[in-house]
């Protein structure tokens, strides 16, 4: 398609000369920005993918994908419920549990937190992916009254695996002196690492036998948890689990729980590619630039060209490959710099927050402890060609001019 005269001519007026150094600055320029608009995308939408991925994937291996709620709080017959869950197809686990709120007390220090209580089988917290035991050991749940907690809580308390903690119960104890808040002292038997700053701030688990014990609700649980085989298609599940539950109880699914957390993250994922896209744009609109002076300068040079036997289609090649050849190898260094800088975005996050002082990734903030960065093929590809579209459409305004050119009249008083 390009002869091998094109693509001399072509490079030739790309290589910067005297005369001509300003057009080649322009030319750097849009290269620059057409690597940097790559890059920034590819990098901006891999982080949000990940963000996206991991906190999802952390709200859902913590809370469930389907949760049964009794109307007055208190699910009685949850044993048949739970079986009976368990045996629509698709679903992998029914768990009981009770889910309360306790005010945690050491030492004059009190923090407000919510209590699950668990079963034998969901107290094995090593199932879940990225959760770590900072300190003290599961296996001392077996004892009557152990906790764990999230390890933000327990250094909020001044508390670490071994020590109690006392846990106020929302409900009052009547005694002659008047109504009192009720209150156990718990050992705290390991600190967990959730990964979601809420949860690590807030959480506290303990065996469902002494959670109903501590919170008086007999042989009562106050929800169930139900994890299903493809939780991204959760709404197909629902009728049967509704069915099942009846008038018992209500169910809800994780996108309901989460959705305005959800939605805000898609809203803002799709803003930030349209925004960041204009770097691209601007990019391209320099190539323009760049292509309109080029042919300016050179239009002499495309006269003599035209004298010589070069037909319109050909000096139209020679600067669509000037133009698109900026764009060809800004878009492939700008792919290769932003997979490079999400592939090691922990250690480059490390080395500047040691340069600057100060905290990148605030998990107050952002609820997750880390960075992640999930490179996503097709959304790379995606961008890929947009940069080369956008780059190929940016050379044809001028090279239609090139190729328009009049020898005569470009010659004439030469």
């Amino acid at each position: 398609m390009f002869s091998r005269f094109e693509w001399s001519v072509a490079m030739r007026y790309l290589r910067a000369r005297r005369a001509d150094g300003f057009i080649s600055l322009i030319a750097i320029f849009s290269f620059l920005g057409i690597m940097l608009g790559v890059a920034t995308l590819i990098i901006v939408m891999s982080v949000m993918n990940g963000f996206r991925q991991e906190l999802v994937a952390k709200l859902l291996g913590f809370n469930g994908h389907v949760i049964v709620s009794a109307y007055d709080g208190n699910l009685r017959d949850y044993g048949p419920m739970a079986g009976a869950i368990l045996d629509v197809p698709g679903v992998k686990s029914a768990s009981p549990y009770i889910h309360a709120q306790v005010m945690a007390i050491k030492d004059g220090r009190a923090s407000g937190a919510f209590v699950r209580g668990l079963t034998d089988e969901d107290l094995d917290f090593h199932k879940l992916e990225g959760m770590t035991v900072r300190s003290g050991s599961l296996g001392e749940l077996a004892y009557e009254r152990t906790i764990v907690m999230g390890y933000r809580l327990a250094r909020g308390l001044g508390v670490s695996a071994g020590d109690e903690v006392t846990l106020i119960a929302p409900s009052f104890t009547a005694t002659p002196f008047g109504s009192l808040p009720r209150g156990v002292s718990f050992q705290v038997a390991a600190t967990l690492d959730v990964g979601i700053y809420d949860f690590d701030n807030l959480f506290i688990g303990m065996p469902l036998s002494e959670a109903q014990t501590f919170f008086r609700y007999g042989n009562a649980v106050t929800n169930i948890e139900v994890m299903v085989e493809h939780p991204e298609d959760v709404e197909s599940y629902m009728p049967a689990i509704d069915h099942l539950v009846g008038g018992a109880g209500f169910v809800t699914s994780w996108r309901q729980t989460n959705q305005s957390l959800v939605s805000a993250l898609d809203v803002e994922r799709n803003v930030m590619f349209l925004i960041l896209t204009l770097i691209i744009v601007v990019a391209a609109f320099n190539i323009i630039s760049s292509l309109i002076m080029l042919v300016k300068d050179k239009a002499r040079d495309v006269a003599i060209l035209r004298t010589m036997g070069a037909s319109q289609g050909s000096i139209m090649r020679i600067f669509i490959i000037s133009g698109a050849s900026v764009g060809v190898v800004g878009t492939v260094l700008g792919v290769l710099l932003g997979v490079l800088f999400c592939e090691n975005i922990q250690g480059i996050k490390t080395l500047l927050e040691a340069l600057t002082g100060t905290d990148l990734w605030n998990a107050e903030v952002r609820f997750l402890s880390e960075i992640p960065a999930v490179l996503d093929v097709s959304e790379v590809a995606l961008i890929v060609v947009m940069a080369l579209v956008l780059s190929f459409l940016a050379t044809l305004p001028p090279s239609l001019r090139a190729a328009r050119l009049d020898p005569v009249d470009v010659l004439r008083y030469e």
